[in-house]
């Protein structure tokens, strides 16, 4: 037998080559193998990576919600927009109570997602809300108020002045009709020294002329949709400990307030220069990028260059000079307009760019502020609940994060975490203080609970004996009584204990695993523990939670597999096509060696072995090359050139590995497929009678 063998292989290995059939044959068996290989180890690679990502950055290893919910769970929002339509659980503490008892379940993190809407004013209603707190202080009896109270007037004057020459310029490009007439009696009113000497005798009054008037006259608001999700932020940020923050703090245990995303502080609130500069800055140090050859770099530029209003208007008469004076002396000019020393400093190319950033930064920045929003302030939060009705609130933003690791991802900082009791308000949920608020109004008000079956007549008379006298009553509404707050603490200066957090509703729960690879015990554990309680939860793996984003590794690899198969199949074709061709040409050799006692069986046999020889070298081949390229690039590492590529990579580089799996995959189908295509040509070269090989003359 072992002879017998022996001399299979000497035949195998003396016709690898021996046909041109052969050579075509093995490349196609390597290029799938190789395919298979590299691109099933990078598929893995970055499955892990992403898993990093998303687990690491808001998912956990499992999430939970409820299982009546009309949508499936989507962390990152539903490929239509808005949000999955999920049945809110009444209470966090008997989920908890229940899931912590799992042996494998090392943290349960309360949570629940939505979309908002955060409005920022422009410039002059940036300065009119700090006039209006400063001008309330010194009423207050704060001395060091008023001093801040003259600065601020005189820098909303000067932006008064400054816009009044602007729409003198832009009226020269304009027919008559298409004038303001109301605007142009409100710059004029303003700009003159007699409505600022009148200010201090009706200061709110004036304010609200201004707000009401001119704010609106400029363009330079903004709006920006940010998605939040309410968690435990303790809990929150003892889970997942690739958490940093960058400004500011984290949110003091009992405290409301929320976190901004780095990346979406910076792309929302920061000064557009100052963020284009910035962004330039990184194309050229981390890309490579250079501003007479990128598109989007010149139209940063010219987009600084046209637009040097929003900081004219952010400086008051006396800062204006004091730039004037810092730019002409760093840009080596004589220019005195602030204007025209803007569009200097802002005409960058690749040989002066670093040099005029340093400048901006070091003598322009001091004098601005490059925030709109400033850490520590709060700002105004609306959603819409499914109904259209509208929620509010006002949140203080203690800070910003990133995620170690995924700081220049947009996906990673896509959402800000906020403390779960302002974020069942804004989901309508009536807290206790609103509760409170509301009985006092209701009181001071004197409004009354009435029945369904009496409303119609407590709302238009009756004959009972309640509804006599009420009609053509009135009473005065004090206003001043009914929502004044000065006894009462605005609700984002409230507290909470850990007990308001867990006795209260969520949406769904992050659950954190001691060892992640019992993945799947996990999940029936976790399902057998809810059902066993009535808790009515349903699980979902990281993937399934982070909706399309999470499937899109799977998706490749279904792409990855359909491809891999059709070549596996054209080449089994090609192959079994070859095969019987060299077996036809082989026939009076197959002929020969029946008539000397060759059986049946050995030729089958020697067909085969040859196959499989062809399919072990090529197929090997594309294994050692697939590997080698893998590993090669899994050294150095692939760099994420967009931002995108930050979340999907799980940080700046990609790193990925060589996957024993896939190789024995692809080993495995090479071996079925090569087997596979000797089974017709074995039978045709096995049917052939020895006298009729010998006689023929091929």
């Amino acid at each position: 037998m072992v002879t017998k063998l022996r001399v299979l292989l000497q035949i195998a290995w003396r016709n690898l080559f021996a046909s041109w059939l052969n050579v075509i044959i093995g490349l196609v068996i390597l290029g799938g193998t190789f395919l298979v290989v590299v691109g099933g180890s990078a598929l893995d690679s970055l499955d892990r990576s992403m898993s990093r990502s998303i687990i690491g950055s808001v998912s956990g290893d499992l999430q939970v919600y409820a299982a009546s919910s009309k949508d499936k769970l989507s962390l990152f929002g539903q490929m239509g927009g808005g949000d999955a339509d999920l049945t809110p659980i009444p209470s966090f503490a008997r989920v908890k109570e229940v899931l912590m008892k799992v042996p494998n379940v090392r943290a349960v993190v309360p949570m629940g997602a939505a979309n908002a809407i955060i409005t920022s004013g422009n410039t002059v209603d940036v300065m009119l809300a700090r006039l209006r707190d400063a001008q309330k202080r010194m009423q207050a009896g704060d001395a060091s108020a008023k001093a801040e109270v003259d600065s601020l007037k005189a820098h909303v004057h000067h932006i008064v002045q400054v816009l009044k020459e602007d729409r003198k310029n832009a009226d020269k490009l304009v027919d008559e009709s298409a004038k303001d007439p109301r605007a142009e009696e409100a710059i004029e009113r303003v700009s003159k020294d007699e409505f600022w000497a009148e200010f201090d005798q009706d200061p709110f009054g004036s304010l609200e002329y201004l707000e009401n008037r001119i704010a609106p006259l400029l363009s330079d608001g903004q709006m920006a949709f940010l998605r939040y999700f309410g968690t435990d932020l303790d809990a929150f940020a003892q889970a997942f400990d690739r958490l940093q923050i960058v400004d500011g703090q984290m949110v003091p245990q009992g405290h409301r307030g929320m976190l901004l995303p780095k990346f979406f502080y910076e792309e929302s609130f920061k000064l557009k220069h100052a963020r284009r500069l910035d962004l330039i800055k990184e194309e050229i140090e981390e890309n490579h990028a250079t501003i007479a050859k990128n598109a989007d770099l010149q139209r940063m530029v010219r987009e600084n260059m046209t637009q040097p209003r929003e900081i004219l208007f952010q400086l008051d008469p006396l800062k204006t000079k004091e730039a004037a004076a810092r730019l002409q002396k760093s840009l080596k000019t004589n220019e005195t307009d602030l204007e025209k020393l803007l569009v200097q400093l802002f005409d960058t190319n690749d040989q002066n760019f670093q040099e005029h950033y340093r400048i901006f930064y070091s003598d322009l920045a001091p004098l601005l502020e490059l925030y709109r929003l400033r850490i520590g302030d709060s700002i105004p939060i609306r959603t819409y609940s499914r109904s259209g009705y509208a929620h509010s609130a006002n949140v203080k933003v203690w800070g910003t994060f990133n995620f170690k690791g995924l700081e220049k991802s947009p996906l990673a900082g896509v959402a800000a975490p906020m403390d779960l009791i302002t974020f069942r308000e804004l989901y309508g949920y009536m807290s206790p203080e609103r509760r409170t608020e509301l009985e006092r109004i209701k009181q001071a008000a004197g409004a009354q609970d009435i029945s369904r079956e009496d409303a119609e007549a407590a709302l238009f008379g009756g004959s009972g004996e309640d509804a006599a006298g009420t009609e053509g009553a009135t009473t005065a509404i004090d206003e001043a009584a009914l929502f004044d707050s000065g006894g009462a603490a605005r609700a984002e200066e409230t507290t909470f204990t850990q007990a308001d957090i867990d006795n209260g509703i969520f949406i769904n729960a992050a659950v954190m695993l001691k060892d992640p690879g019992a993945l799947s015990q996990t999940i029936q554990d976790i399902q057998a523990a809810s059902d066993a309680n009535g808790l009515g939860l349903k699980v979902a793996t990281w993937q399934e939670a982070a909706g399309i984003i999470g499937q899109f590794v799977q998706y490749l690899r279904y792409a990855l597999y359909v491809i891999a198969i059709i070549i596996f199949l054209v080449a089994m074709l090609i192959l079994s096509n070859a095969v019987l061709m060299a077996t036809l040409q082989r026939v009076r050799e197959i002929g020969t060696m029946r008539a000397i006692g060759a059986q049946r069986g050995f030729v089958r046999m020697m067909i085969a072995i040859e196959t499989l020889a062809l399919g072990t070298a090529f197929g090997g081949t594309g294994l050692a090359l697939g590997a080698g390229l893998v590993a090669l690039v899994g050294h150095s590492g692939i760099p994420a050139v967009s931002r995108q590529l930050y979340f999907f990579f799980g940080g700046p580089r990609w790193f990925p590995e060589v996957s024993v799996t896939n190789m024995v995959i692809a080993y495995g189908i090479v071996l079925v497929v090569s087997i596979l295509s000797t089974l017709y040509p074995a039978m045709i070269a096995t049917r052939v009678s020895p006298v009729v090989a010998m006689a023929s003359d091929e």
